[in-house]
Parts: structure tokens; sequence; C-alpha cells
């Protein structure tokens, strides 16, 4: 039986060309935008000025500091499922080390994990559980910034990779409309909607609709990919007030188990842990929050950010245990729920003392997280397991504030930028048995750099950043008689140096960094002990990255990323086996990555409106556990996309997009568990826009 999607989808295909036949003559070229421009400008591939970088609209060519920014015209042509194929083209991103698995977005930054306290949202953090995990849908962003290294002196807590901040779809002030339809592999079907326009009379009210209905499956045996999403937003502007209401409301359902059975250490076999019939993972989330800013005088502006939201999860997973040389299985049933609350009041203020110009931000920000969990597991059946009702499992509240001071700085041709942020968090832990832990960390981060320009469009630039991020539970630093200690907070500092070379009046971005991290008692869980004790560990990231955008006027665009870098455990221990890995290279980090997307876009001719974009990801070696006893062997993937605007139909596009074009499969593992990579996959999508 035909999905009706998919009819709707062939019908409307269908109907292309008799609408071609009724006019013979070429129609004018339209182009709609989707972005509103309004707090990240860009220009095709390139970005121009972000706000989420340094939280003031700033060029992104004369930031002293390393950015890769995923634009929205890279989002609609590459066409991502989810966040991790977004970041594969940015230098120093890495979302390969757990294979195919659509229900987290587990990216790494610089060789750090950054998918607990580096995921941002419109300059506000989103808080996670280990669980419950805000998604974020690509087709309900404008783009994401991407910040390398510490970003704690204005971001706040946070890891020493960096930070991604994700730019949410705003109002536009013209009329805009976009109906898209999409099927493709594993019974792919979605509908898109995009609307967005003025309101009334006086231009002062615009609104926004974004929405996504999709029904899929995948290749692994009752492993769903669904979503129901919907995003609206309004902006009032008067020239003096902006004030911007951005809403989600999102339910997701996909497979509960993405892992294969592990015989032993560095290998995977191809039994699938799932079970097709206990194998759902739902997951509901919605957030509600406010842009604000008004103009206090020409030179002093108040900001105010608020986000209130909420995600829950519902998880039935499943695996097998080695017991005596029999293989048995096991079910699980887990629950978990996060109440988040962040504020951001600040004021910016544009003052001149004698030849510097001074543009200043100073804020203070508050969060309130409150976390609760449920588990349960059976070794009967699946059934005996869903008829538990799960008992608690822990709880944390969290409570942090935090003040901080910007400086960005211009005399000349010399830019300084200095910021300075002191954080207090106070953090209530619940065990399962109700009994409570309370900790309070407090911590100073901050940055100065300084940057010299030339009249040829080169920057040069030098910066000194650290980060803080306090950690829960105690940690084990010798026998089995330790009684343990207060996890110490994760510190950082980075050094870093580089070049960016945006020539005036042209659409090009080029950069380059240099860079070395040092993490100070990073927390990873020792497995080695029957307890999972936690340890603390030292690391140093050290390499550089190069990096460009650009768009020509031959139709020609590009994005081409390169990164070389080096993660050493200092202070480590290995969670398999227990012994030491200091001098160790921490695993799942390669050495290189190299990312090319290349695009074309006929102007004249038969064909003009078609194009053709192609890419290539490479991924060089890597170890599989931190005792560096196993190696990830170097894989390629190549990715195309095929459009074609139809000349006769003004604002309609049919796209093909293929990702993993030579079906390349091999595993990657982690911590020495190993995962399987997916293999070739494929969406078709017709659009309108009008």
């Amino acid at each position: 039986m035909r999905h009706p999607l998919i009819a709707a989808l062939l019908a409307s295909a269908a109907a292309l060309p008799a609408l071609a036949q009724e006019d013979p003559y070429m129609l004018p070229e339209i182009t709609i935008q989707a972005e509103s421009n309004t707090t990240l400008e860009q220009q095709g591939y390139v970005p121009i000025a972000s706000r989420e970088a340094t939280r003031l609209q700033t060029p992104i060519a004369k930031i002293p500091q390393a950015i890769s920014v995923v634009t929205q015209d890279q989002i609609e042509d590459q066409a991502p499922r989810n966040l991790n194929e977004a970041l594969g083209y940015s230098a120093g991103a890495n979302p390969n080390n757990f294979g195919f698995d659509t229900r987290f977005d587990a990216f790494f930054l610089r060789g750090f994990p950054a998918y607990y306290n580096g995921w941002f949202r419109d300059g506000l953090r989103q808080l996670s559980a280990p669980t419950a995990w805000f998604k974020s849908e690509p087709y309900g962003i404008e783009g994401a910034a991407v910040l390398k290294g510490p970003a704690s002196s204005l971001y706040g807590v946070s890891g020493p990779g960096g930070i991604v901040n994700l730019i949410t779809k705003r109002p536009k002030d013209e009329p805009y409309h976009e109906l898209e339809f999409t099927t493709g592999a594993n019974d792919r079907a979605q509908i898109a909607a995009d609307i967005s326009g003025p309101l009334g009379e006086g231009g002062h009210l615009s609104y926004r609709l974004t929405s996504l209905l999709r029904q899929s499956n995948s290749d692994l045996p009752g492993y769903a990919d669904d979503k129901v999403y919907v995003a609206p937003a309004l902006t009032w502007d008067d020239g003096v007030t902006r004030l911007t209401v951005l809403a989600e409301s999102t339910h997701s359902l996909t497979g509960g188990t993405a892992a294969f059975y592990n015989p032993a250490h560095g290998e995977v076999s191809d039994l699938y842990e799932g079970d097709p019939d206990y194998n759902d993972f739902e997951q509901n989330q919605w957030r509600i929050g406010y842009e604000l800013e008004h103009a206090l005088t020409d030179t002093l502006t108040l900001r105010q950010n608020f986000r209130a939201a909420h995600v829950d999860i519902d998880l039935e997973y499943s695996g097998h245990d080695d017991a005596g040389g029999m293989l048995n299985r096991y079910w699980g049933h887990y629950l978990e729920e996060v109440d988040t609350l962040v504020l951001d009041s600040g004021l910016r203020w544009n003052v001149a003392t004698g030849a510097v110009e001074h543009e200043i931000l100073a804020g203070i920000d508050l969060t309130r997280a409150d976390y609760d969990s449920h588990s349960a597991i059976g070794y009967v059946s699946a059934e005996d397991t869903a008829a538990i009702e799960p008992p608690f499992a822990g709880g944390q509240k969290t409570r942090q504030a935090g003040i901080y001071l910007h400086d960005q700085m211009r005399f000349g041709s010399w830019q300084v930028f200095a910021s300075a942020r002191y954080d207090h968090v106070r953090t209530t832990e619940t065990a399962w048995d109700g009994s409570q832990t309370r900790q309070t960390d407090t911590g100073r981060s901050g940055r100065l750099a300084v940057s010299h320009e030339w009249d040829n469009g080169v920057m040069a630039y030098g910066s000194l950043s650290t980060s803080f991020s306090p950690n829960l539970g105690m940690v084990y630093d010798g026998g089995p008689d330790d009684p343990g200690r207060a996890a110490d907070p994760t510190q950082s500092t980075q050094r870093e140096i580089g070049l960016k070379y945006a020539p005036e009046h042209s659409n090009l971005l080029i950069s380059a960094a240099l860079f070395d991290i040092d993490q100070r008692d990073g927390v990873v869980l020792d497995a080695s002990t029957r307890e999972n004790r936690q340890r603390q560990l030292d690391l140093n990231s050290r390499g550089f990255e190069l990096e460009a955008q650009a768009n020509w006027d031959n139709g020609f665009s590009l994005i081409a990323a390169y990164a070389h870098q080096r993660v050493k455990i200092e202070r480590g221990r290995d969670g398999g086996t227990g012994a030491d890995t200091s001098g160790n290279e921490l695993s799942a980090t390669p050495n290189d990555t190299l990312s090319v997307w290349g695009k074309y876009q006929l102007q004249a001719g038969r064909l003009d409106g078609l194009s053709l974009g192609l890419g290539l990801r490479l991924v060089g070696e890597s170890y599989g556990d931190d005792a560096n006893t196993i190696t990830n062997e170097a894989r390629g993937y190549v990715d195309m996309a095929l459009a074609y605007d139809i000349p006769q139909a003004p604002g309609v596009q049919l796209q093909l997009n293929v990702k993993n074009l030579l079906d390349e499969q091999k595993t990657t593992c982690t911590a020495g568990y190993c995962y399987r990579d997916e293999g070739r996959t494929w969406t078709a999508s017709l659009r309108k826009r009008f």
C-alpha cells in the first residue's frame, strides 16, 4: 500500500510538466531566501556577521577566535537529517564516534565531548540529562555557530572544546511561504511547511510558523524515525523596542537501541542488541521564551533573553549478557525528565575613550534545572519488564548564577577583546534511596584576544581563554579502600593564534588557527571497578585548523575544512582495564580530518536552474580505546546533491541527496566499545516557495 504522503509527492511531481506546457515562455527568476538575517547575517555559504559568537553583532572575519558557521544555504543543499550531519563539514567538529544512532546529537569539538555542556540555542544553554537530550531539527534553524575552544567567559558553564550555538528561524518582514514534500530510503515520508511575514497594519508585527511531520523506518528492525515538530514565532519591532517570542513543541519516536553486540574488547558482531518488539524511544520536548532589546539611548541598549523548556523521555532498550559462555537477553525501561529556566539580562554600551572605541556588554544570567529519573531492568521477557513500574533512580536540582563583562575595543587597525566572568553553581543530588548530596562550586573564566587588520582583508590574532564546568558525585583516586572525594570542577586553558582573510567586496572567508588546550579534572567512569567509580583525568589537545567558505558569481560555491590534532592523556586511567593510560592518545580522536563540499549551478542554456553538489569527508585513523590497543581504520564518505529549479515554475525545486554514496561501512570504537557506521541513504524532495 502506497503511503499517502508519497502519493501526494508523486502527484505533485506529475503535475509539473502540465504546468510547464501552459506557459511556454521563460518567466523571470525569483529568489526567495529562508533566512531572516536578524542575528546571523549570511550570504550563501559565507557567514557575514553573527551575534551568536560574541553576544554582539560582530563581523565573523573580525572576531579573534576560530569560528565555523553552518549557514541556511548549506543546510538546504546538504539536507542533513540531524545536527550531527549538519556539523560534518566543520573543521574541528567530530560527529562520527558512535556510528549510526539518530537518538542523540553526540558531537566532539577539538577532541572533547561537547554534547552535555556545549549545546546552546539562541545564546542560552540547553541543559540535557544522561538520556533526556533536546533534539535539534535542522529544518527549524537558520544556521549554527560553532565556537572553538573555551567560551565560558561569555556563555558560562561549558567545556574546553567549545560550544555549538543554534539559531532558531525568526519572523521575516516580507511574505514568505514554503511547502516541501520529502521521501527517501526506509519508507521515509515527510511534509514540512514554513510561512512568515508581516501581520496587520503598520509593519511592526511579524510572524513565522515552521512545522514538520515525518514517518520513517531505518536499517535496524523495529527502529523508527518519526517526528512531529511545530515552532511558532512572533516579533514586534517599532525601531526602539524589538521583542521576539520563540516557541517549539516536538514529539519524536526513534528506536531505543542502536548498538550491536560486542563479543570481545574491540570487536563488534552482526548481532543487533535491540528487540524489534520492545524498541521504542519516545521523546517530548517544548520550549518557549523571548528576546527583548530596547534602546534606552543612542548608545545604551537593554537586552534580556529568557527560555523555559521541558524534555521527557520513555526509553525501551535491550541487550545481551555473556554469562557462563551463554548469551542471555535483558530488557530495560528508563524514564527521565528535565525542566529548565534560563534568564540572561545585559546592557550594551557604545562609547569612545579618546582614540579607542568600545562596545561593552555587561550582564547576569540565571539557570534553574530540575531532573528526575526512573529505571527498571528485567531478565525474563520484554513483557515482564514492561509490566514493572520503574522505581525512582535519582534526581538533581541545579541553581546557577553568573555575571560577566565583555569589552570589544578598537583603535585604528588594532582590536582587543577582553571578557571576564564569575559563576556560582549549587547542586543537590538525590540518590535512589532518597539520600541527598549538596555541592557548591564557584569558578572564574576569562578571555583576552588581540588582533591586527591590514587593508587587503587579512587579520592576525592571538588569544588566551579559559572555561569552567562543575562536576557531580565522588571520585576515587586510590584502591578499593579509597573513601573518595568530591569531584573537582573541570577547568581548561586555551592558547590560540590565527589568521582570517576576507577581502572587501568578495564573498570569501578563509581562516586558519593553531591551538593548544589544557583540560584539568575531566570526569570519566572507570569500568574496571564493579561500582563504575568516577575518576578524573587531565588532557591536552593541540593542533591546527584550516577552513574556507566561498561563493563566486560564476555559479561555484565551496566549503573546505581540514583539522590536524593530537589529544594526549596527561593523567588518566583506562575504563576497561584499570591500567594507567598517561601519555596515550584519547580514543576516537582522529589525528586528521578533511572535508570538501562544492556546488555548481548552471547559469544559462537549456539546463539553466540545474545544480550539482559533491562532498568528500575523510576521517583518519584513531585509537579505539584509551589503552591504545585497538585502532579505528581511516574512512572516507562521498555525499551528493542534485537540484533543479524549474524555469517554467518559479519557486519550485526538485532535489535529490545521497549520503555515503559509495556505501562505506566500517566500525568505530570509542572507549573500547564498537559501533557500526550507517550505509548509503538517500532523500528526494519537492519544494515550492512563494
